[in-house]
């Protein structure tokens, strides 16, 4: 009894395995969670962190020891020891020096570089949203290449079946060689059509699984929803508005200018000269036996004055103003263009003669009878049976255009609607 209690369990199990189904949200999870390319990038927002928190530190004092001598001098005015019996005789300077930057420079360089990091930040987003929409858009690949291969297996079995019954009649001499080797070329052309399309297939899946980081995805796995095609209904009307505010590229753009401003403040604060405050003492090196002095040195800004790279920044704001200028113009020029070409596709998809395209596999069956009845000939069989292909095809690419155009919006506007 316990020996068939396994299989028992495992057919009842059966369905709940072969019901086991991967959705597009299923993937982007995947992705997120495992794409090696998009773990590779977010470390670039760690490095810019620790480059802000470098940029925060003094710079190390400096330390300088000299005039020691290693022997016993004489002829000289007698001195304390330094310690115990050991230092009567003995020479020794010692120079203690740190810079103190004017003019709020480091504060300015850490400022430039949160900036840096913020570009980090940006390009990781950027990414992301990058392989996002490939990841969608290779799922609306394989959805068509599925639908394709659905609909050529059909005509691929129709013709393997006249084929075997046409060589058959063919022997028998009921039907001319002509029209056999007509059965036969248009097989051959459908077979290869097919082995093109499963290429395309393993391409498009291949992907998924480079960009998911799961080898073992089959397409037998992927579930594909179909969605009415109504999309134009939930655009935002101030799509333009939005994208000013999310467009990754929009957001770069204003970063590159922002750090070429803070470029131009450090430019400005860098023609202030720097302090150098220095400590001394010296032992036995002139009248004084311990001598304990204090100063401070700096350059005198008399050649230079920093013009060159002062100069240099200011350019440096006009031309970020410049490319910010030109990425607004594309943004709005783009959405517009996508947009439109969404709701021409949408109204193409919603006049096309869905109903007809269902109803073509019935005409395929009657076109057959048909032909079988010499109602209709050899050629012209062929010829509907190719317009019935063709059919398919534009309307399985037109759908996915029009996936494709709305993720690109979604993609350049910097949001899901």
């Amino acid at each position: 009894m316990k020996h068939l209690l396994f299989p028992i369990a495992l057919i009842c199990a059966a369905p709940t395995i072969q019901a086991q189904t991967t959705t597009l949200t299923d993937l982007e999870n995947q992705f997120i969670q495992s794409n090696s390319q998009l773990l590779a990038s977010k470390f670039n927002i760690d490095k810019a962190q620790a480059e802000i928190i470098q940029e925060k530190l003094w710079p190390n004092p400096t330390l300088s020891i000299s005039e020691v001598n290693l022997w016993k001098t004489y002829n000289i005015e007698k001195q304390p020891y330094l310690f115990g019996k050991y230092g009567q005789n003995q020479q020794i300077s010692v120079d203690l020096e740190q810079m103190i930057e004017t003019a709020g420079k480091r504060k300015k360089r850490v400022a430039l570089k949160q900036l840096d990091q913020k570009s980090a930040t940006f390009e990781y987003e950027e990414l992301l949203r990058e392989l996002r929409k490939e990841l969608r858009l290779t799922y609306y690949d394989l959805q068509r290449i599925q639908q394709e291969v659905k609909h050529l297996n059909v005509i691929v079995e129709l013709y393997t079946q006249m084929y075997a019954q046409y060589q058959r009649q063919s022997e028998l001499k009921n039907v001319s060689t002509a029209d056999f080797y007509r059965i036969q070329t248009e097989l051959i052309g459908l077979q290869k059509q097919q082995i093109e399309i499963e290429n395309e297939q393993f391409e498009a899946l291949s992907k998924l699984r480079i960009l998911t980081h799961n080898h073992s995805l089959d397409v037998t796995q992927i579930k594909f929803e179909t969605s009415a095609n109504i999309k134009s209904q939930i655009l935002p009307i101030n799509l333009v508005e939005i994208a000013k505010q999310q467009n990754i590229g929009l957001k770069r753009q204003l970063n590159e200018k922002a750090k070429a401003q803070q470029l131009l403040i450090l430019e400005k604060a860098e023609k202030k000269p720097d302090l150098t405050v220095q400590m001394n003492y010296d032992r036995g090196g002139n009248i004084m036996s311990d001598f304990i002095g204090l100063g401070v040195s700096f350059d005198l800004p008399v050649f230079n004055r920093n013009k060159g790279n002062i100069k240099a920044a200011e350019i440096g704001i006009i031309q970020e103003q410049s490319n910010q200028l030109t990425v607004e113009n594309n943004l709005i020029q783009s959405i517009h263009q996508l947009r439109n070409q969404l709701i021409r596709i949408e109204k193409s998809l919603q006049n096309w003669p869905v109903d007809h395209l269902k109803n073509q596999k019935q005409m395929l069956d009657n076109y057959k009878k048909h032909f079988q009845n010499n109602q209709v000939t050899l050629l012209e069989f062929i010829d509907f049976t190719q317009a019935y292909r063709e059919a398919n095809q534009a309307y399985f690419q037109l759908q996915q255009t029009y996936q494709n155009t709305f993720e690109e919006l979604q993609y350049i506007v910097g949001k899901d609607f």
